[in-house]
This record gives C-alpha cells, sequence and structure tokens, in this order.
C-alpha cells in the first residue's frame, strides 16, 4: 500500500522539531495578510476579517508594529518570509498545532513554471501486515477501474475540481481538491475539500507553506508540453486563491503518517480561501459558479452503488496536467478496527490524486462530496478515502463558523 501523497520535486528527506508552545493569537491575527507590493488600501481588513494592514508611500505593505513583533517571537519575520524565509525548515518553531495555521500570501509564488514542476515522489510501500488489525472487515480488493479523462473545460464539466499547491520540507507540492458549500454563507463560499496530508504533515510535523488553490486547473486540457509557454491565465483562468485558515482533524496531527495508512481514516481537511488578486468581491463559488454539499450521512458502503472520484493524477502514466475521474461501486478498507471504516474503489489514478472529491448521491438524493482519496497500493489499482462522520463535520462547521458573514 503507498500513500497517495502529494506531489513533490525534491527527494531529500527531513524531519522537523516540533515546536513547544502554542502559538500567540497574534499569529492567527495575521494569516491573511498578503505580502504583495500592492497591499491592500488604508483600513482594509483580511479575509478572516482579523487584523489590518496599510500600504505605505512606497507601495509596500505595512503591518502594525505590535503584531509584527508578536509574529517575530515565534521566529516569523514577515519581510524575511516574503524574502524566502519561509524555506526554512529546520526551525524549532515549526508550526504544527491546529491553532497555529498562518499563510501569509506571496504574490507571484505560484507561476506556471512552479506549478508544473510540482511532481509526484517515489512511492513508498508497507507490508501485507499492515491491514492484519481490520478483524475480517475489509473486503476484496476491488478489480482495477482505468481512470477517464474528464473532457475539457474543465469548468464545463467539473466546475468544483481544481489543485492545491504547497511547499513542504520534500518541495514544491500537489494536492487536488474541490469547492464546497459554506452554510455560514449560502451561495458565497470559500471553502475548499481536500486531503489532511495535503495540509500537514501528521505526527512528524506541522503546517504546510504557500497552500493555495486553483479551480480549473488547465482548464482547456492542453498537454504537457503545450502547457510549456503557458500564462498564468491558460493556467489558472479562474484565479489563484490562496488559504488564509487551514483545519484538519486533531487524529491526523496527532497520528497521520506518509505510510502505513496512519490516520488515514481521518486524513481529511477544509480550506478557507482568498483570491490573490481582486475576484471584483466575488466568492470563489460565485466565481466559479458552483460548489457541493458535504453529506455526512452518507449510507454505509453496501448501499451505496456507485462512487466518483476526481483528481490530477501526478505518477506514470500521468503527468498531473489533466484531470481524470474514475467510477465504481466503493467496498470496505479497514486499517485498525478502532477507526472507522474507509471507502474503497478500484481507481489507476496515482500520487497527485490526493485530497480529490469522491462525489455520490447523498442522503438527500442530491450528488453530494461524501469522501477524498486518502491512500491507495504501492502498484495503482485502488484508492481508499474517508467515511466523513462527526469528525469531519467538526472540522467544517468550525471553518464555516469562523468565516460567518464575512
Amino acid at each position: 500500500m503507498r500513500s497517495t501523497r502529494p506531489s513533490s520535486t525534491a527527494r531529500r528527506r527531513r524531519t522537523a522539531r516540533r515546536t513547544a508552545s502554542p502559538l500567540l493569537s497574534a499569529v492567527a491575527l495575521a494569516s491573511a495578510l498578503a505580502l504583495t507590493a500592492t497591499a491592500c488600501g488604508s483600513g482594509d481588513t483580511t479575509a478572516g476579517g482579523e487584523a489590518t494592514a496599510t500600504a505605505s508611500d512606497d507601495g509596500k505593505l505595512r503591518i502594525p508594529d505590535d503584531i509584527r513583533d508578536r509574529l517575530k517571537e515565534h521566529g516569523i519575520d514577515i519581510d524575511k518570509w516574503r524574502d524566502g524565509a519561509w524555506k526554512n525548515w529546520d526551525r524549532d518553531d515549526w508550526l504544527r498545532e491546529a491553532n497555529e495555521f498562518v499563510n501569509p500570501i506571496i504574490e507571484g509564488l505560484w507561476d506556471p513554471d512552479r506549478m508544473r514542476e510540482a511532481e509526484e515522489p517515489a512511492d513508498q510501500g508497507v507490508d501485507d501486515g499492515d491491514l492484519s488489525g481490520d478483524r475480517g472487515v475489509t473486503d476484496p480488493a476491488p478489480r482495477p477501474v482505468d481512470a477517464q479523462a474528464v473532457p475539457a473545460s474543465y469548468h464545463a464539466n467539473a466546475p468544483t475540481a481544481g489543485k492545491v499547491f504547497f511547499d513542504s520540507p520534500e518541495g514544491t507540492m500537489v494536492c487536488s481538491a474541490t469547492v464546497v458549500e459554506d452554510p455560514a454563507n449560502p451561495g458565497k463560499s470559500n471553502l475548499v475539500w481536500t486531503a489532511g496530508h495535503c495540509v500537514h504533515a501528521g505526527q512528524k510535523g506541522g503546517w504546510y507553506r504557500n497552500i493555495a488553490f486553483v479551480p480549473s486547473y488547465n482548464d482547456a486540457g492542453r498537454s504537457a508540453r503545450e502547457l510549456a509557454d503557458a500564462t498564468r491565465e491558460d493556467v489558472a483562468p479562474y484565479g489563484v486563491w490562496w488559504g488564509d485558515w487551514a483545519q484538519t482533524s486533531d487524529q491526523w496531527i496527532e497520528r497521520g503518517g506518509a505510510t502505513g495508512g496512519d490516520g488515514a481514516a481521518y486524513d481529511f481537511a477544509v480550506i478557507h480561501v482568498t483570491p490573490e488578486e481582486g475576484s471584483g468581491g466575488k466568492s470563489l463559488e460565485e466565481t466559479v459558479g458552483s460548489a457541493l454539499p458535504v453529506d455526512f450521512r452518507a449510507p454505509a458502503v453496501p448501499q451505496v452503488e456507485s462512487v466518483t472520484a476526481i483528481g490530477y493524477p501526478a505518477a506514470p502514466p500521468y503527468d498531473g496536467e489533466t484531470l481524470f475521474r474514475c467510477q465504481d461501486r466503493p467496498g470496505r478498507l479497514s486499517i485498525d478496527a478502532a477507526d472507522p471504516t474507509m471507502y474503497r474503489i478500484g481507481c489507476s489514478m496515482t500520487a497527485g490524486s490526493s485530497g480529490g472529491g469522491w462525489v455520490a448521491t447523498g442522503s438527500d438524493g442530491r450528488p453530494a462530496l461524501v469522501s477524498n482519496t486518502s491512500i491507495g497500493p504501492v502498484t495503482s489499482g485502488w484508492l481508499a478515502g474517508p467515511r466523513l462522520g462527526a469528525e469531519a463535520k467538526g472540522v467544517y462547521d468550525a471553518v464555516s463558523r469562523k468565516f460567518a458573514g464575512q
């Protein structure tokens, strides 16, 4: 079994040390401050409504001194961060805990070349014995299902799908993700659903950096060769949306691992996003024209006749540039009898498809997101994703409430 880990250009591995103390509230206050040459005007607030930054006469971002000083107490110098200090993964205070997420915008960081460089790492396998704790709950492995290319334009055929880009100690990385509804802001959602391992390293690390969502990435379905000279508008026709808040399960933070499926039953996350550039006041949902409801009461495996997983697989034979989907009837996968049973389907998609949405008929009869891609075998053939229950709903509701009315 392999984790469908996010893709990476670097092959080196490091273990970052945990921070010993919780982050002061000031860090959360600055989570959405844009590190751009053209900062927001005087008196503007961040997307989270929690901090104010004004533009100086020379166009550089000005952050209140008290907030800047308190950020420095935790090793975060905003100016140095913008200039590349985020690349330092050896600090003792790699932010790890649930309330420590911080993701300042660095305008222009995610250009077409950098997005294309987010490739998959070598697969990481585990022994068959890793399924020995399921007490016979796991169904037989499903038959392989070949992923089918989603026809272009993706905006017309899968408007809620996109890519999540981010940086980790291993390099520039990528996952798949889905625009979902926001109960606190109906019709105006800025929420994105993905896997926990696409935002946080789990038990041996902390929050990833420079997390951004690109809806309908490569909307025209161009080949890798055709994208060689692509503009940012070609690959990100609906903009680049930075995460100003992210939340995953406590179980993933405490137990999540790169191999063996550790924490996979709780491998989900919700990101609240804000546009890097102006969106004309429109939310993400208004910009792409759609958002999926999330069903936390999806029926048990025997009652689910069909589920469709969608994503941007990046490991061979795929290249991560085009969107694919698999449709199959799910079976059960149990890695640990103490954890909820996961869904498992036959699917040839590979690393890079992690975090991509699984869509089925929800409890109300409408299409709904019922899971996300989490893990698969060393040799592709199936994918597994968590069943979304009370823990997932708690994460979702918490992010929604945090931005209610904004």
